[in-house]
């Protein structure tokens, strides 16, 4: 099928390119003794009514008929694919008035558009494709807008927000690029449409006006003698179905190579290499956040997955934050980063990042604070780059956007935090694109892009999860080193307890949207107080455990997100619960040196010994 497309579209090229120049006088030149004449040996497609050749003309007139449909599909192409992607980077009430602007050009036929259009700029080359764009526009715009709204959502183009990029960067950078292939690919068909839709305004008297002429306007002429003449008819349907299925061709073509690209994969793991930096370790407060709540918008309702969370991080501490599916622990960090979803609502009573108060901050003087000081790692490094953008472009971008610093120099600096997390290939890895490189190695760059603006605090969202546990063991090693060499406070989210308890210098225990408990790390298998805490440690599988017995689980279920129930939010999983913790919800109180407590009837600290000899000291408790 290529070499067929090739050969269609380099005979209109050629034909395009050489008609006008080879067959152009013979086209003008009138000859009153042959007017109306057949097919002759002369004439093989007969003459018109002033005694023209009819080949001739029909071979000088490729160049005008392909120029229209070129032009009013770009023209279309450009109006409605700015319009569609403007719906991923605006704001919602923008959007969805973007998109009701969509849907209602939409509702109009597109050839009746087209004709409206045509008779409203009037009949002339110029006016039928300038209304064969307006009719096309609203096409491109709903398959662009389709597109966008998956780039919109996804943890690149957050990112990309909160490095307080301006909307034409993200549109020209972000979410065209992303989409490109894909629009290319349905312009490419477009075009054989216009040059049909054309073709036929042309017939209709709209388009292409006397003395100029293209294959609709030799058509509309041609069909006037279709009965005793057939070929100065047939011969320009011939040439409007030659062209716009070599179009189509080229467009199939296009598609298999991009599904052929796609499925090219080259998986490369590197080795690990030691890097080491001089940079003393401080102790003072890099993020502090005092009664987070967040609400989302869910039809007639309003969800709260986030309930009075209060935090702090010192500068190149590395705090865990722990608890099961849907306990609000991701929520709670885009909303520190400032990257909730549109609708969703954020208040506090104090936050404060780097000594700055959020509430005496613009959104812009926040986003860009937030943009200099934080950063984020995904859970998922597949889906945290911009598959169309190359490495280098997207490690590069945060640094030449805020600091100003030149690309030469940022690919430097580049190349220099790929060496500090052990990746090799240089430039190369530079040039390469996040599909190229494995799950690992995705992971190694979004840290080492996440290091580009030596940040004060990282928010690694669950880094580990999809990967195997020597990659998991490679990137927990790099975050001890981001910390120790940078002094970066780090807020490690995770499922694996007994990762953090071996990572981290604190825990946060987090249920139904609350801390209920806060203590050193190394106290979760021992010195966990709270209930839910210690019930979370127990379900995790242990080596030693007694295989005869079934594994430790939680009964019942969170507590719903939707309604605000009155006492302890863990009161009816609770083994240990009073009457109290029905009607009054505990607070984050001190027990100990260092550990709080949302709790009222806090469990004794457990034995240093085996689940068994525990669970009975716990009898005995109660």
């Amino acid at each position: 099928m290529g070499v067929i497309t090739l050969a269609m579209l380099g005979s209109l090229a050629v034909l395009a390119i050489a008609g006008a120049v080879l067959w152009g006088q013979a086209a003008d030149r009138p000859d009153p003794s042959a007017v109306l004449r057949g097919p002759t040996a002369s004439h093989l497609l007969g003459t018109d009514h002033l005694g023209r050749d009819l080949l001739a003309r029909l071979l000088s007139a490729t160049w005008l008929s392909l120029l229209l449909a070129v032009a009013a599909t770009l023209l279309g192409a450009v109006a409605g694919i700015t319009l569609g992607a403007l719906t991923a980077v605006v704001g919602g009430r923008a959007r969805r008035l973007l998109g009701a602007l969509i849907n209602l050009l939409l509702a109009f036929p597109a050839l009746l558009v087209a004709m409206f259009f045509a008779a409203l700029f009037g009949a002339g080359a110029g006016g039928a494709v300038f209304a064969l764009a307006v009719a096309s526009a609203p096409g491109f715009a709903r398959i662009t807008q389709t597109l966008a709204a998956g780039v919109a959502g996804t943890d690149f183009m957050a990112a990309a927000r909160v490095l307080g990029l301006r909307r034409h960067r993200l549109l020209l950078r972000h979410v065209l690029p992303h989409i490109a292939e894909p629009l290319m690919l349905n312009t490419t068909v477009a075009a054989g449409s216009a040059l049909v839709a054309l073709s036929g305004l042309s017939f209709l008297g709209l388009g292409v006006q006397p003395p100029s002429y293209d294959w609709g306007l030799l058509l509309s002429q041609g069909l006037d003698r279709i009965y005793t003449e057939p070929l100065p008819a047939v011969a320009p349907g011939v040439a409007i179905v030659y062209a716009s299925v070599a179009f189509q061709l080229l467009g199939e073509v296009l598609a298999g190579a991009a599904a052929r690209r796609a499925r090219t994969r080259q998986l490369e793991e590197p080795a690990v290499h030691p890097a080491h930096a001089d940079r003393p370790e401080s102790v003072d407060h890099v993020l502090e956040v005092e009664d987070l709540r967040v609400a989302l918008p869910s039809g007639d309702r309003v969800v709260r997955p986030v309930r009075g969370v209060t935090l702090a991080l010192r500068r190149g501490e590395m705090v865990g934050l722990v608890g099961e599916s849907g306990s609000g622990k991701s929520l709670t960090a885009l909303a520190i980063a400032d990257l909730l979803p549109d609708g969703a609502c954020a208040t506090w009573g104090t936050h404060r990042f780097l000594g700055a108060d959020a509430e005496s901050s613009t959104r812009k003087e926040r986003r860009r604070h937030l943009a200099t000081g934080m950063a984020m790692i995904f859970q998922n490094p597949a889906s945290a780059f911009n598959p169309s953008l190359r490495i280098g472009t997207q490690m590069t971008e945060a640094v030449r956007a805020h600091h100003g610093t030149p690309r030469a120099q940022a690919v430097e600096q580049a190349l220099a935090q790929l060496q500090r997390v052990a990746l090799p290939g240089g430039r190369r890895l530079l040039r390469s694109r996040p599909f190229q490189l494995s799950g690992g190695q995705r992971q190694r760059v979004a840290i080492a892009a996440a290091s580009m603006m030596r940040p004060d605090l990282i928010i690694a969202d669950e880094p580990t999860t999809a990967l195997d546990v020597t990659v998991q063991r490679q990137i927990m090693d790099l975050l001890r080193r981001i910390r120790h060499d940078d002094a970066t406070a780090i807020l490690f989210i995770s499922h694996d307890i007994a990762l953090v308890a071996d990572a981290c210098d604190r825990a946060l225990v987090m249920y139904g949207g609350t801390i209920v408990e806060n203590l050193p790390a190394h106290e979760l298998a021992a010195g966990a107080r709270h209930p839910y805490t210690r019930m979370l440690v127990a379900s995790v599988p242990d080596l030693a455990a007694d295989r005869d017995r079934p594994l430790r689980t939680i009964e019942g279920g969170p507590p719903d997100p939707y309604g605000v129930v009155p006492g302890c939010p863990f009161y009816d999983r609770c083994p240990h619960r009073l009457d109290r913790c029905a009607v009054e919800s505990p607070v984050l109180s001190l027990l100990d040196p260092g550990h709080e407590v949302a709790c009222w009837r806090p469990l004794p600290p457990a034995l240093l010994c085996g689940q068994r000899e525990t669970e009975e000291v716990e009898d005995r408790w109660k």
